[in-house]
């Protein structure tokens, strides 16, 4: 019998980069980012939030002060370790994975802007090298596509898709490497 993985959790990774990025926030504050910037990627719940926030105290990854009646979150040097070396970690055909480590760089300088863009550039060229191959090899004439016209769309939608996506790393590894 197959042993299947757990799921390997995220939100931990998620709030060390979003406090790591504003410096120190409240737990009010980091539910704010999820409606807000991150929340166009990602989402957390309250219930989500607070307990996993505990869990990376008691692990040492933060630390908390109160100030004005709120508690707020600091990420200590292990922090900022555990959260650099998740954003190193290979990346898997998983968008918002990149996405996520992506919008925790700060600087164009940062050496893993680089490595994450070539990454993804790479990932992406191997699902549209293999999404071509299947509308070949499934829509090989104009009867199937007319049998199967909505399954020849969303497949063409999806090379489409995955063109873009190439043509923008492309685009943003060579803005990088001009500077």
């Amino acid at each position: 019998m197959e042993r299947i993985m757990p799921k390997k959790r995220i939100l931990p990774y998620v709030l060390l980069g979003l406090i790591n990025n504003k410096g120190s926030l409240s737990g009010y504050q980091i539910s704010q980012e999820f409606k807000h910037e991150v929340g166009d990627f990602w989402h957390a719940s309250h219930s989500q939030i607070y307990p996993e926030l505990a869990r990376m105290k008691d692990d040492g990854w933060l630390i908390d002060h109160d100030e004005d009646k709120s508690t707020f979150y600091s990420v200590t040097e292990t922090g900022y370790r555990v959260l650099r070396d998740w954003m190193k970690e290979p990346l898997t055909d998983n968008e918002e994975i990149f996405s996520l480590k992506l919008y925790f760089i700060n600087e164009k300088s940062d050496p893993l802007l680089q490595h994450l863009l070539k990454q993804e550039l790479k990932i992406k060229q191997s699902k549209l090298s293999y999404l071509q191959g299947r509308l070949k090899e499934v829509f090989i004439d104009q009867k199937i596509i007319q049998k199967s016209f909505g399954h020849y769309l969303i497949l063409t939608r999806a090379i489409e898709r995955e063109e873009n996506h190439i043509q923008w790393l492309e685009s943003k590894i060579a803005a990088c490497d001009a500077n």
